[in-house]
């Protein structure tokens, strides 16, 4: 059964405001992939449609890594123009997933307004071997992320 909370999360400089729903127990993922080992991304992943864009659509921007596996245009990393702060990742992945079954989000925990330290601590640590294209599956070595 999930135990989903509405969280109400932003940039830095609060121009693009956002809320999404996510169930504490889906964990928090860590990838050792380029992009997010140079970002120390944590992210949260959920369905397309439980994300609202509430205000500054108009300072997104967004940034596709090149070369990538993964089918050009299905994953963007969107960030406010202003300050710089990756907000979220769109992308489209397509099996047999609760969340990976058409367009999803991964959203920046370190954007999440209202989340208390706690939950951090108490939600699951999962790992992704995104430097072998391997997301599914932890890493051999996860002391550094």
């Amino acid at each position: 059964m999930q135990d989903d909370k509405t969280y109400q999360a932003s940039c830095h400089c609060q121009k693009i405001k956002f809320k999404f729903s996510w169930d504490l127990a889906q964990g928090i993922h860590k990838c050792n992939c380029t992009y997010c080992y140079k970002t120390k991304y944590q992210k949260v992943f959920v369905k397309h449609g439980d994300l609202e864009l509430l205000s500054g659509g108009n300072f997104l921007a967004t940034y596709h890594a090149e070369p990538s596996s993964w089918p050009k245009d299905h994953i963007h990393h969107y960030f406010c123009k202003n300050c710089g702060v990756q907000v979220y990742s769109k992308g489209f992945l397509q099996m047999d997933h609760e969340i990976f079954n058409g367009w999803f989000y991964a959203i920046n925990l370190a954007t999440c307004d209202n989340i208390t330290p706690e939950e951090i601590i108490s939600a699951p640590v999962i790992f992704e071997n995104g430097i072998e294209d391997d997301q599914m599956h932890p890493p051999k070595v996860t002391q550094h992320l």
